[in-house]
């Protein structure tokens, strides 16, 4: 799973509620957080895996200079974070490149999941967001591609990345990361978009106008947050069996708190044995 919990914009202990809600139906075995608020007192990821019972991994990064004064009361961290059922025994964070764009620091976590059968190369990352930014961001998804090669190995499970791309499917950062539209960012690696094997009728946009926490003059729907990952390992480890939209409306419903502006994707791998 994959999710961009928008920090601590607006009401965000009944946002935190919600999160937490939607993350208790879902049970996901393991999942990608951004824009996770850390304060001197505690950290949203931290709160989320006590109460789930799981364990978790935290990559700090700074708040940005457009959210600065946007956020009453004293200040707050952000990052990316994974949630794991299982034992986290490695991780390792990785600094992205800015390459022209503004000083902000965005980072990518690993987080090797000792999952039943085979070890899970994890990785979770919050991509440059200007819309108009695409030439930063092709320089963040090849720096992407590059620390997963070197992270993947040791395990026939293929790479799972997850994260909010800031970008739509057929962008050119997104052409460049998966490698099936274009010569990909290493070569060899092909990185799956897990949605090709959506139901097509299903509703895509994971951000935008049918939300009630989006505004703003370049609002607009577009798929921007992904679960990719590598081709199968020899027994099948990693195929993709199923996709979908959630954390798509409020929760408990009846409250009416949409818990972020985004909403979450759920992708079910297999394992060795079938469908995890």
């Amino acid at each position: 799973m994959t999710w961009n919990v928008w920090w601590r914009f607006g009401d965000w202990r009944a946002r935190r509620a919600a999160v937490l809600d939607w993350l208790r139906r879902e049970r996901p075995d393991v999942c990608g957080l951004q824009e996770v608020w850390s304060a001197e007192d505690e950290n949203l990821a931290g709160w989320l895996a006590e109460e789930l019972g799981m364990h978790w991994a935290w990559a700090p990064g700074e708040v940005f200079a457009h959210w600065r004064g946007r956020v009453p009361g004293p200040p707050a961290g952000v990052g990316n974070a994974v949630l794991s059922r299982w034992p986290i025994v490695d991780t390792e964070v990785r600094r992205l490149p800015t390459a022209d764009g503004p000083e902000e620091v965005r980072t990518a976590l690993f987080a090797l999941v000792d999952a039943p059968g085979a070890r899970l190369p994890f990785f979770t990352t919050h991509l440059h967001s200007a819309a108009a930014g695409s030439a930063v961001r092709l320089a963040q998804v090849a720096a992407l591609a590059g620390f997963v090669a070197e992270r993947r190995g040791g395990t026939p499970f293929p790479p799972v990345v997850t994260g909010d791309f800031n970008a739509e499917p057929d962008s050119d950062e997104l052409r460049l990361f998966g490698g099936t539209l274009t010569e990909p960012a290493v070569p060899g690696q092909l990185l799956m978009d897990a949605w090709r094997f959506a139901d097509p009728g299903q509703p895509a946009a994971t951000w935008g106008l049918g939300n009630p926490l989006v505004s703003g003059a370049t609002a607009f729907e577009a798929r921007i947050d992904y679960v990719h990952v590598g081709p199968p390992g020899p027994a099948g480890e990693g195929r993709v069996t199923g996709v979908r939209r959630t954390g798509d409306g409020p929760a408990p419903a009846e409250t009416g708190v949409w818990p972020s502006d985004h909403a979450a994707v759920v992708a079910e791998l297999a394992d060795a044995g079938g469908p995890a």
